[in-house]
């Protein structure tokens, strides 16, 4: 900011409500330094904060307020005077002519200090060289300090992000593997269920079997009772007739052979018919009680296999999980790793940043004497603003809560 163009003082005062709100600020300071402005340079940095916070649309790109946004920029600082009070103030001393929509910082500090406008715009303002060089390293400073800021958030973000999720991914694998653990003793349970199983299953059939043979010998030996005792009554009748029939001398012999065939006692056969028949019931309800745990046992087993079945599926599944886990864990572990590197390089950024800033305050103090003094105090006030991003080891400061 060197001298305003213009072949008047008012086309100056123009061109210099066209600078952005900090320029208009730091024209102010140069101006007027030494008579009053460096005991209100503080309240200056507040004034052209104030601004570019209600300057909504172009922020610190914004030059002037509109009417609604420069009375709050008064009441915000308890100025008592209004926008309309001012302008006819400025219109009365030739710094405004016709009518004004707009309301530049300039117009707000030349009323509230009372300041000579004409004085204001043909106050020397140092060499445009020294200023640009000083405003760009400035501008590098602010911008490491920003990068250094977004790499640095961002890393830190992604730091916390990565560890929450490597914690998370531990925790799962922990589950994922207790639970494939349990999977593999609960089918290890259900095999040996089913082994059991399927030898009760072989042993009721075999015994079912052995009942089954039982019975069919039983029957077989009833069967030879029965057709002997069907014999014996058969040669009883047979004999009872040839008694009845014939000539005296073959009743004769055939009374005498059927009391010989009498005499000879059924009761023996009788008796081993019905112990035969009692012995074939009896294997029967056998065979039917076997036959019925063989089935029992049949159905235990298959439903034991099924059990095996489903726990080594269950197993497999668990297994799975776990692998999986383990899997998320390896990429967490690795995401968590990758955003240390970057938190490592957001530190370098700021050791970066940390020594532009050096350089700067090192080429400020060097330049003091080239400088105006409201763009010197200006411009270490934004140095000093910029070490409040550094940590307190590093030479930063905690800036006071408002």
């Amino acid at each position: 900011m060197s001298g305003l163009a213009g072949s008047n003082d008012k086309e100056r005062l123009d061109n210099l409500v066209t600078k952005t709100h900090k320029e208009q600020a730091v024209f102010f300071l140069n101006a007027f330094w030494e008579e009053f402005a460096s005991q209100e340079a503080e309240k200056m940095w507040s004034f052209v904060h104030k601004a570019i916070e209600l300057d909504e649309a172009k922020r610190a790109e914004g030059s002037d307020l509109d009417e609604f946004q420069a009375h709050r920029f008064l009441e915000h600082f308890k100025e008592t005077l209004t926008v309309q009070a001012m302008r006819d103030r400025l219109r009365s001393t030739g710094a405004i002519v016709g009518t004004v929509k707009r309301v530049p910082l300039t117009h707000i500090l030349t009323f509230k200090y009372n300041a000579d406008w004409h004085k204001l715009v043909n106050a020397p303002q140092g060499s445009k060289e020294e200023i640009e060089k000083a405003e760009r390293i400035f501008n590098e400073v602010s911008a490491a300090f920003a990068a250094s800021e977004a790499r640095d958030r961002e890393a830190s973000e992604a730091l916390r992000a990565a560890t929450a999720q490597e914690a998370e991914a531990k925790r799962r694998e922990a589950e994922a593997t207790r639970a494939a653990d349990e999977a593999k003793t609960r089918e290890a349970e259900a095999k040996r269920t089913e082994a059991e199983a399927k030898t009760r299953d072989a042993e009721a059939t075999a015994r079912n079997a052995e009942l089954q043979a039982a019975k069919a010998e039983l029957e077989a030996a009833l069967n030879e009772l029965k057709a002997q005792e069907d014999a014996f009554n058969g040669r009883t009748a047979e004999l009872t007739r040839q008694s009845e029939e014939g000539s005296v001398v073959q009743k004769n012999r055939a009374k005498n052979e059927l009391a010989q065939h009498l005499s000879s006692d059924p009761l023996p056969l009788r008796r081993a018919k019905i112990t035969q028949e009692a012995a074939v019931k009896k294997a029967d309800r056998a065979a039917q009680v076997a036959e019925q745990a063989a089935q029992q046992a049949s159905a235990a087993r298959a439903e034991a296999e099924q059990a095996a079945q489903q726990a080594s599926q269950a197993r497999a599944a668990a297994e799975e999980a776990a692998r999986q886990a383990t899997q998320a864990r390896t990429s967490a572990e690795a995401a968590r790793a990758r955003s240390e590197e970057a938190k490592a390089a957001a530190e370098a950024a700021l050791e970066e940043a940390k020594a532009r800033l050096e350089e700067a305050e090192a080429y400020l103090e060097e330049a003091k004497k080239r400088l105006p003094l409201g763009a010197t105090w200006w411009l270490e006030r934004e140095l000093h603003e910029r070490r409040a991003y550094l940590p307190a080891s590093k030479g930063g400061y905690k800036k006071p809560s408002n």
